[in-house]
């Protein structure tokens, strides 16, 4: 099966595994969803993640979700740039999510990082998602 948004895959796996309260999810693998997910572990929104031979030996990653008190570490999960509308902002122009509270996921020249630590090097890019 062709997927035409892999990280808008991923996010759904993640929202859909969270709201059936599931421990962990699979996803298939690749270097983009590899720079999401270490994004979310770093601003600690997922437990982690781990690389495993999937189906027919295509590597997946396993993601450890989170919660707290029985509810999701996640509230909103929200897919901003897709394959039909890419949405670029300068650093000037990133979002702030929920006032500073949620965190941004920005595909830059530098690499995939949070809308902070984009606004700290002084770069824009791509917003692939929005986390809160």
């Amino acid at each position: 099966m062709a997927i035409n948004d892999p990280v808008g895959d991923m996010l759904t796996r993640i929202r859909n595994g969270q709201l059936r309260g599931r421990p962990c999810v699979r996803t298939p693998a690749s270097k983009l969803r590899r720079w999401v997910l270490d994004v979310l572990e770093a601003e600690g929104y997922i437990r982690g993640y781990e690389a495993v031979d999937g189906k027919g030996g295509h590597p997946e990653f396993e993601i450890s979700l989170k919660y707290f008190e029985g509810a999701p570490a996640i509230r909103e999960l929200k897919r901003i740039s897709k394959p039909g509308r890419r949405v670029y902002s300068g650093v000037r122009d990133l979002p702030f999510v929920r006032q500073g509270l949620g965190v941004a996921i920005v595909s830059t020249p530098r690499g995939v990082m949070s809308d902070e630590q984009a606004r700290q090097s002084h770069i824009g890019g791509e917003v692939l998602c929005t986390v809160f």
